[in-house]
């Protein structure tokens, strides 16, 4: 490439007799021009075609991408021709190693630039569509997965430019070390939750939304932040929690109950005729049938407790609102009174039998 330049110069030297000062000049301002104009020609390509071919995808991603990496594939064009322009001035040898170096650095730069704003592309691209499946995402934790990942990708990038000016990384990543250890140490809670945060999004045990119940606290999940997570309690009180806590305890997410097994104990006296006893899994199974949103399990006559006859109730429903199983629940309960009133069926409560016996009596 640089033969071609000092050719280039040689031509306009000979044919159009000028200087070699002159010749150099208007050389470097050609092959400038002709790196703008293919710069130019490829953006317009981008504009006229790629973009339109991507706004015709049902993705918006392609269509992001290529707007954010147009103008850096401009810059490093332009780049390309004022190196390879200035390298053709004679004047200029003498600093050749230092315009390599300094080219090399600002292709790293623009490398730099178009990767964060890439990714920064793909996250955005990710957060919405996680909306259109309504899930809710946090825009705190967006914005420091944001950062960190531009933060990498800096770091890199400064490791790159120092090994160009060839310095000797190794003090450099010791130095790194020994300060990321003493920084891991001095925020060793605040680090812990943050990537317990990040933890929780990406695995998502439970979103914004979402009835859950950790150890002794139930309630819904208000705020996923990057320290702490915010549960609206059925008390009315609002419980902040860390999320390495979170991350540590066993978590139940009733949002996800997407069918509820429910077991109940129906108890009658012990004076309950045969007959009467053998049609008490026939009434609750009915009962229960005629009820919408329920599926019947099974009755069965247990055990025999200590004051009454107890009968195992099994059913389901295909709806996992709290609420909602209430609700049948009482409609369940009202039937079994209603139909055991009309069989007359009692239930008991507990009774004990004394039996007093008279000594005099006895002897």
């Amino acid at each position: 490439m640089f033969r071609a330049v000092f050719s280039l110069v040689e031509l306009i030297r000979q044919y159009v007799g000028l200087s070699q000062i002159v010749s150099e000049i208007i050389a470097f301002i050609m092959i400038l021009a002709v790196a703008i104009i293919i710069a130019w020609i490829g953006h317009s390509l981008f504009k006229r075609y790629l973009v339109r071919w991507a706004a015709k995808t049902k993705s918006k991603l392609d269509d992001a991408i290529l707007r954010n990496v147009r103008a850096p594939i401009f810059l490093l064009a332009f780049l390309f021709g004022l190196y390879y322009g200035l390298a053709g001035i004679a004047s200029l040898q003498a600093y050749a190693e230092e315009f390599a170096l300094a080219f090399t650095v600002g292709e790293i730069l623009v490398a730099t630039f178009l990767i964060t704003r890439i990714t920064n592309v793909l996250i955005s691209w990710y957060a919405k569509e996680s909306t259109k499946r309504r899930r809710k995402v946090s825009n705190h934790i967006l914005f420091i997965l944001k950062k960190v990942v531009q933060v990498i990708v800096y770091v890199f990038a400064f490791l790159l430019i120092l090994a160009v000016f060839r310095i000797d990384l190794s003090g450099v990543v010791v130095g790194l070390g020994v300060g990321g250890i003493a920084i891991a140490l001095a925020l060793q809670n605040i680090l812990s939750d943050a990537l317990s945060a990040f933890s929780l999004y990406f695995d998502r045990p439970f979103e914004i939304g979402d009835f859950i119940v950790v150890g002794d606290y139930a309630g819904t999940v208000n705020r996923i932040g990057i320290k702490s997570t915010r549960i609206q309690l059925l008390q009315g009180e609002e419980l902040v929690i860390s999320n390495k806590e979170l991350t540590t305890k066993s978590v139940r997410n009733f949002k996800k109950l997407k069918k509820r097994r429910i077991k109940f104990t129906v108890k009658v006296t012990c004076d309950t005729p045969i007959e009467k006893l053998k049609k008490i899994p026939e009434i609750i199974a009915e009962i229960i049938k005629k009820i919408e949103m329920t599926e019947f399990g099974t009755v069965h006559f247990r055990q025999f407790g200590d004051f009454s006859f107890d009968f195992d109730v099994v059913y389901y429903i295909k709806k996992g609102d709290y609420t909602k199983y209430l609700d049948i629940q009482q409609r369940i309960n009202f039937g079994i009174l209603e139909e055991f009133e009309k069989e007359k069926i009692d239930m008991p409560y507990p009774t004990q039998k004394v039996f007093y016996v008279n000594k005099r009596e006895a002897t």
